[in-house]
C-alpha cells in the first residue's frame, strides 16, 4: 500500500513540504485547525480595503517556482509577480529621506551621495554580503545542521576555511561601526537584523549577508498580493492530490516505541485516529512538544531559548493618498540601541519605535477604494509575557500617529476610516506561535543557527518544518525548511 504522511499545519512551509512529500510518492494529508490555509500569510477585507495580514516582503521567488517545476506545472497559471524598481523609502526623525533603488550600481551612487560614504566602501560591503551568503547558504540554509554529511562536503570545508570572513563573533552593529562612519547608514544596515526577529546589537555579524537577498537578488510583488503565495501553493497541492482537513484540531501525535504512528484529531466533536508512516509538524516547536506530545518531555533548551521579537500591527484604511510613500516605507527611531533594549531587555514596546508602513495598493490599486490607501503599520514588539497589551496598544497608536503626522505634515488620524489591530496575543492565538514570536527563537546568540530545532526529531518518523525549526522564519527560509525536511524523509 502507498505510504502515508501527515503534515500538521498549513503554513507556507507545511504546504511546500506536503508538495515535496507528494512528489516523493507519499499519500499526504495536511491537517489545519483554522478554516484557511497559509498560516500567518492570511488576508483581511474590511470596508472596501484588503490587507495582507502577515509577511509583506517577497524575495527569492525561485523558491516558489521550484515547487511548480516539481510537477511540471506552468507557474503563471497559478502565480504571477513583478520585480520592484525601488526597494524601500527611508525616513529619519530629522526629516531626511532616502529612496533605496533596486539596481545595486544606482544604489551605490545614490547612497554615496546621501550618506557621504565612499562608493568603493559601499561596493565592498555589498560584495562581502554576497560572499557571506555564497559561503553559508549551502550549509546553514540549504541543509540540515544535524546531519553529519553536511560537515563532510567541499562547501563546508570552504566555509570553515573562511571563518574569519564570516564575522561570526562580533555583533552586527559593531561590524557596521568598523566599516562606516555615517550613523544613518549604520542604522540602515542594522535594520536587517529584524528580518529574523533579532537585535543588531546582539546578533552575529554573519547576518550582514541578509542585505544580499534584497539588494542583489531583488524584491518582488505578487500581482494578487502576498496572500496569493500561499493560496497558489494550496491550489497546486489540491491539484496534485494532497488531501486537506481544515477546521480540524490535532489533539496529539501518537507515539509508540519512540516512533510517530499518526495523530489524534477532533471531527464534529468526536476523536478520530489517523495512522501515518511519517508525521511532519509545521506547528511551532514549543507548541508541538507542550500540546501535541503529552508523554514526551519538552527539551529544556526549547523552554529556555529567547524568543524572537513579535510585532504590533495596525491595519488602517486611509482616506487619502500619499505620493511620498512607496510600497515599503521605514520611519526610523532616533535611538536604535534604546529601542532594542526596551524590546529584548525590558520586554516592552519602544518609546520611540521604528515604524514600517506597507501599502500594497501602491502596486494593486484594488486593495483600497479610489483615492485611498491600505496601510499595514507595524512596530517591533517583545514576545508576549503577560504585558498589558490593551494599554500598550493605545499608547503606541498615539505615538505612531504623532510621529507619522510630524514627518508627513498632516494629521494622520483625520484619514483613518477603518482599523484592525493584531498584537502578540492575537498572533499566538491565530498561529500557535509560542508567545507570539514571529520567528520562533531569536538569533541574538552567535550559536543560534545550531540551537534551532532540527528538522528531524529524536522521535522516529517525526519531523519539523517552518519558522521555529531550522533554518528559521520568513518566506525564503520556511521554503528552505520544507525542502530540507522533505529530503530527510525516507524515500519510498
Amino acid at each position: 500500500m502507498q505510504k502515508k504522511a501527515i503534515v500538521i499545519g498549513a503554513g507556507i512551509a507545511g504546504l511546500a513540504c506536503s508538495l515535496r512529500l507528494q512528489k516523493k510518492g507519499y499519500q499526504v494529508t495536511v491537517i489545519e485547525r483554522n478554516s484557511y490555509t497559509g498560516g500567518k500569510m492570511h488576508v483581511l477585507k474590511k470596508d472596501g480595503y484588503r490587507f495582507d495580514l502577515g509577511p509583506s516582503l517577497f524575495t527569492m521567488p525561485e523558491l516558489v517556482e521550484s515547487l511548480f517545476e516539481l510537477f511540471e506545472k506552468p507557474v503563471e497559471n497559478y502565480f504571477t509577480y513583478k520585480k520592484e524598481a525601488v526597494i524601500c523609502h527611508y525616513f529619519w526623525p530629522d526629516g531626511s529621506f532616502f529612496k533605496a533603488l533596486a539596481d545595486p550600481e544606482e544604489w551605490i551612487k545614490e547612497a554615496a551621495d546621501f550618506f557621504g560614504e565612499p562608493s568603493e566602501v559601499l561596493k565592498d560591503y555589498l560584495d562581502n554580503s554576497a560572499k557571506k551568503y555564497a559561503l553559508t547558504a549551502p550549509i546553514f540554509l540549504e541543509k540540515s545542521l544535524h546531519d553529519w554529511s553536511t560537515y563532510f562536503s567541499s562547501t563546508t570545508l570552504k566555509a570553515i576555511g573562511n571563518l574569519g570572513a564570516l564575522d561570526l563573533f562580533i555583533s552586527l552593529d559593531k561590524h557596521h561601526k568598523n566599516i562606516f562612519t555615517n550613523k544613518k547608514l549604520i542604522q540602515y544596515f542594522n535594520r536587517f537584523a529584524t528580518y529574523n526577529g533579532s537585535s543588531p546589537f546582539k546578533t552575529s555579524a554573519i547576518m550582514s549577508m541578509i542585505p544580499h537577498l534584497e539588494m542583489h537578488k531583488g524584491t518582488y510583488f505578487p500581482t494578487e498580493g502576498m496572500h496569493a503565495i500561499g493560496q497558489s501553493l494550496f491550489q497546486l497541492a489540491k491539484d496534485v492530490g494532497v488531501r486537506f482537513l481544515l477546521e480540524t484540531p490535532v489533539l496529539k501525535i501518537n507515539v509508540k516505541n519512540n516512533s510517530a504512528k499518526g495523530v489524534e484529531i477532533t471531527v464534529n466533536g468526536e476523536n478520530q485516529y489517523l495512522e501515518a508512516d511519517v508525521v511532519v509538524s509545521n506547528a511551532d516547536v514549543f507548541h508541538t512538544y507542550e500540546k501535541l506530545l503529552p508523554t514526551v518531555q519538552t527539551p529544556k533548551r526549547i523552554v529556555q531559548e529567547e524568543r524572537s521579537s513579535s510585532g504590533l500591527i495596525f491595519y488602517w484604511g486611509i482616506a487619502s493618498t500619499f505620493p511620498s510613500l512607496n510600497l515599503h516605507n521605514i520611519f526610523f527611531s532616533d535611538d536604535y540601541e534604546s529601542e532594542f533594549k526596551e524590546i529584548f531587555e525590558q520586554h516592552t514596546l519602544p518609546s520611540d519605535p521604528t515604524i514600517y508602513v506597507n501599502i500594497s495598493s501602491k502596486e494593486k490599486p484594488s486593495d483600497a477604494p479610489e483615492n485611498c490607501e491600505n496601510w499595514f503599520v507595524m512596530v517591533n514588539a517583545p514576545a508576549n509575557q503577560g504585558q498589558d497589551w490593551e494599554d500598550l496598544k493605545q499608547k503606541m497608536k498615539h505615538t505612531i500617529i504623532q510621529k507619522l503626522s510630524n514627518l508627513l505634515g498632516v494629521n494622520i488620524s483625520d484619514y483613518i476610516v477603518c482599523e484592525e489591530i493584531l498584537d502578540p496575543v492575537g498572533i499566538e492565538k491565530n498561529t500557535s506561535a509560542y508567545q507570539g514570536a514571529l520567528y520562533g527563537t531569536s538569533s541574538n546568540d552567535p550559536k543560534a543557527a545550531f540551537l534551532r530545532q532540527s528538522n528531524k526529531s529524536h522521535i522516529d518518523n517525526l519531523f519539523f518544518c517552518g519558522g521555529s525549526a531550522h533554518p528559521g522564519g520568513g518566506i525564503p527560509l520556511c521554503l528552505q525548511s520544507a525542502k530540507i525536511t522533505a529530503d530527510l524523509v525516507p524515500a519510498i
